[in-house]
């Protein structure tokens, strides 16, 4: 199969699908065309600078430099993580990025060394994409929790303040919104898995198949990236919530008012 290679001339050509988007927020007044102009150029020179970056790494296939993407990767995760939260406090960063680099790591580390068995474990062919794809999906996931989890806390001091006066530890007392926060972040992943292969075709499996890869190995890799991404994301959300939770409490068992917070 014939791989077609796109030019700059093509993006060119594909700014016309940016024009759609333009002309509906125009249509409809929603004051987004500053923020699609931004948008529109990040993702062109995120993306040109990344791949040269790559290209870069994958040339010299250095384990450090593969280490030192990891790494840039998982704070620029959590702190994403946590410009998206209602509430910040200063502990509330290291939070995402231990969340985020537990799951991400311990996903990572089952793929690449038991089911891809890539050898040597730093090929960057490998580890940078999976890795990507890994941790862009723990984030929203931790994203996601936290700010359930605020939400529900907030909603329901009342419900919480009694359990506590009946003698609930901090644990107890929040554990039906700390649930509602873990499946709230965990649905939109298992409702992809539903669906994938009949309603979307996932874009790494798309991907390869373009790249010229036959549909049934792309149909393989996208099977175990589905499953990673929801371990992932199960992961990052139950280490994210456990640790966050305690920051609305004090030692004591008491709920912090707003104000303390």
């Amino acid at each position: 199969m014939q791989y077609i290679n796109i030019g700059l001339g093509d993006i060119g050509l594909a700014l016309m699908l940016v024009g759609i988007t333009l002309a509906v927020s125009l249509w409809q007044r929603l004051d987004l065309h500053r923020d699609l102009f931004i948008g529109t150029l990040r993702t062109f020179i995120q993306l040109t600078a990344v791949g040269y970056l790559l290209q870069v790494i994958f040339n010299l296939d250095r384990w450090y430099l593969v280490v030192l993407a990891l790494g840039i990767m998982l704070l620029v995760a959590a702190a994403n993580a946590f410009r998206r939260q209602q509430e910040r406090w200063p502990e509330l960063f290291v939070i995402m990025l231990l969340a985020i680099a537990l799951g991400g790591i311990i996903t990572l580390a089952i793929v690449i060394g038991i089911v891809l068995k890539v050898k040597p474990w730093y090929q960057p062919q490998y580890i940078i994409p999976i890795a990507g794809m890994i941790v862009g999906n723990a984030m929203i996931g931790a994203a996601l929790a936290i700010n359930r989890l605020t939400g529900e806390i907030n909603a329901h001091r009342e419900e919480i303040e009694a359990a506590l006066s009946l003698g609930a530890t901090a644990y107890l007392a929040v554990l039906p919104y700390l649930r509602s926060a873990l499946r709230a972040a965990m649905l939109p992943t298992i409702s992809t898995m539903m669906t994938v292969g009949i309603v979307q075709l996932p874009g790494m499996m798309s991907g390869q198949i373009i790249a010229g890869a036959s549909p049934a190995a792309a149909v393989r890799y996208q099977v175990v990236v589905t499953y990673m991404v929801a371990a992932a994301t199960a992961l990052t959300t139950i280490t994210a919530t456990l640790l966050a939770y305690r920051y609305y409490f004090t030692p004591n068992h008491q709920l912090k008012p707003p104000s303390q917070r």
